[in-house]
């Protein structure tokens, strides 16, 4: 999808099936679904380009979740990069914990993580929305008895710092899909609620992590995540009350947003 880096040139050494996608054409449930479509084999990996594998056995270990044949889909745990925030290695914590099972905000995860093609003809990702489109099937997945395995001694390295520009993005998008996903209603008074709260815990956590200088960041980085995911998932409703399939906005918000297009 328009990759300046030396992808093209590494993956020539090795046997494989090119499918180029242009950059403005890039929507991540289509583009999985090509993908997908386009694989012979029953299991398939999914590997984000910014995902590093953190042991030679990542790859096997998650693998071998599917010697359980009532196992459809497994997710790698995820840990945060070495110049992580602290903020962000807070939040991975808690979404990606050493344990058995993942917390219920985190259903699947492609940074690293694999499927059964019959799994996903029977439910192929949605194009609903731009993004969360890995959340969406695992929803699915889960309200219907499938089931996926959490494989947390297979470690994958990925993390962003966002600015609150790219925060929001993020978000956006996230609220929007969620509108989809789960149905369910948001409003300001809500928003403004879990600010306060999360800006509290986190605040609480600040102080004892011993990370003094973030506890004045807090309040804006609270406001921008949950003001970011009230715009996109009231987008989202109205996308839905109108019938409208456009999921331009929520691509243009987070890609004018992404880290390639920082200034200088």
């Amino acid at each position: 999808s328009g990759s300046t880096d030396r992808t093209l040139e590494l993956v020539d050494a090795y046997p494989h099936r090119l499918n180029q996608v242009a950059p403005e054409d890039y929507f991540p449930g289509p583009v999985l679904n090509r993908a997908v479509g386009a694989c012979d084999s029953e299991l398939v990996v999914f590997q984000n380009s910014d995902a590093v594998p953190l042991t030679p056995a990542t790859l096997g270990r998650l693998v071998a979740a599917f010697d359980d044949p009532d196992v459809d889909a497994a997710l790698a745990r995820q840990v945060p990069r070495p110049e992580a925030e602290t903020w962000v290695r807070r939040d991975y914590r808690a979404s990606f914990p050493d344990a058995e099972t993942t917390p219920p905000w985190i259903t699947l995860s492609f940074p690293m993580a694999a499927m059964r093609r019959s799994a996903w003809e029977r439910h192929p990702f949605y194009r609903d929305a731009w993004g969360s489109e890995d959340t969406e099937w695992g929803h699915w997945a889960r309200t219907h008895g499938v089931r996926i395995a959490y494989v947390s001694d297979a470690l994958v390295m990925h993390s962003h710092n966002y600015t609150l520009r790219q925060l929001y993005g993020r978000r956006f998008i996230e609220g929007e899909a969620d509108a989809f996903i789960y149905g369910r209603s948001e409003g300001l008074a809500k928003a403004a609620a879990r600010t306060v709260l999360h800006t509290l815990r986190d605040w609480v956590e600040c102080a004892r992590e011993g990370d003094l200088a973030d506890i004045v960041r807090v309040p804006a980085r609270r406001a921008v995540f949950h003001w970011g995911y009230l715009a996109g998932h009231r987008h989202g409703a109205e996308r839905i009350r109108t019938g409208s399939t456009d999921t331009r906005l929520g691509q243009k918000t987070v890609l004018s947003r992404h880290e390639s297009h920082r200034k200088g």
